[in-house]
């Protein structure tokens, strides 16, 4: 048995809660943004012009249309997510969360997300390409770009799959679609699970998840702004955190503060918030299945 089979075997007993789809997203983006994950906006650090309240506005805003996923569609539950956060927040705080939620409640919730999210992303259809093309200008995330291929300023492709294909080296989020969710389901969620088992606060857990991840995986939010040489550099940086010791050890806190500090030192262009999405991703999904469970403190 596998390391990630194990976790989830022994967390299935605790399935006993009974939040909604719409909650366990409101919640999964609640608890994201509220831990003070190293250079993200949370409860005791804004951006200029993004602040903590802008995101709890999104949170609430985006749980109806991911509620009615499986009935709507992908594409049309990204696109009503959008436009329901843009009524309360002028700039983009949740694109890549909700292109990673609404498959992952698309999927049958009668079925584990392993058998029914590969489902959902093969039968996503042309209308869902032009919806979710359309929620990416609308949101007009930072740090896009242009590329020769699949680009969203351009018609949206036939096929969603063929443009996360296109992109999937460059950014993590398309890689998700174009893996099963690889990355959400087979590493994030199983050290969330191994983070809860050894009886760590999930504030803390999410935030050890979140420098993990980094370190594996160059953020794709800090690479579109500064390059892939910084983000390569924040992975280095994030792996010499965890190596300075346990999520109780005084030096791991310290590290975790100057890696803190370092992302933060250029404005908020060192934002690892692809990073910050897949932990949202993942939150949702552990929700979901009721594999995290309470108390969170």
């Amino acid at each position: 048995m596998s390391n990630r089979d194990s976790l989830l075997s022994q967390n299935s007993e605790l399935k006993t809660q009974n939040l909604s789809l719409g909650q366990c997203a409101t919640l999964a983006c609640l608890l994201e943004v509220t831990a003070p994950k190293v250079g993200n906006v949370h409860r005791g650090a804004d951006f200029e012009g993004l602040i903590f309240a802008d995101f709890v506005a999104s949170a609430v805003a985006i749980g109806p249309a991911i509620e009615k996923a499986a009935e709507t569609g992908v594409g049309r539950a990204v696109l009503n997510a959008i436009q329901a956060t843009r009524q309360l927040v002028e700039t983009n705080t949740n694109l890549g969360m909700v292109l990673l939620l609404a498959p992952l409640a698309a999927a049958p919730r009668n079925n584990s997300l392993q058998a029914g999210i590969a489902n959902v992303l093969q039968k996503l259809t042309a209308e869902d390409s032009a919806l979710v093309y359309q929620a990416i200008r609308l949101a007009q995330p930072g740090g896009m770009g242009e590329e020769k291929e699949m680009d969203i300023a351009g018609a949206a492709p036939p096929a969603l799959l063929a443009a996360m294909k296109a992109a999937e080296e460059r950014d993590l989020v398309a890689r998700q679609f174009t893996t099963n969710f690889e990355i959400v389901l087979n590493e994030v969620l199983p050290n969330l699970l191994d983070g809860q088992n050894r009886g760590w606060a999930l504030l803390d857990n999410i935030v050890r998840q979140h420098v993990q991840l980094i370190s594996e995986h160059p953020d794709s939010l800090i690479a579109r702004k500064c390059g892939i040489e910084t983000a390569t550099r924040a992975s280095a940086f994030a792996a010499q955190v965890l190596d300075a010791g346990e999520i109780d050890d005084e030096n791991y806190h310290a590290a975790l503060s100057d890696f803190d500090f370092w992302l933060r030192a250029d404005g908020h262009r060192r934002n690892p918030g692809t990073a910050a999405d897949l932990i949202a991703a993942a939150l949702f999904a552990g929700l979901r299945e009721g594999l995290l469970t309470p108390p969170y403190r």
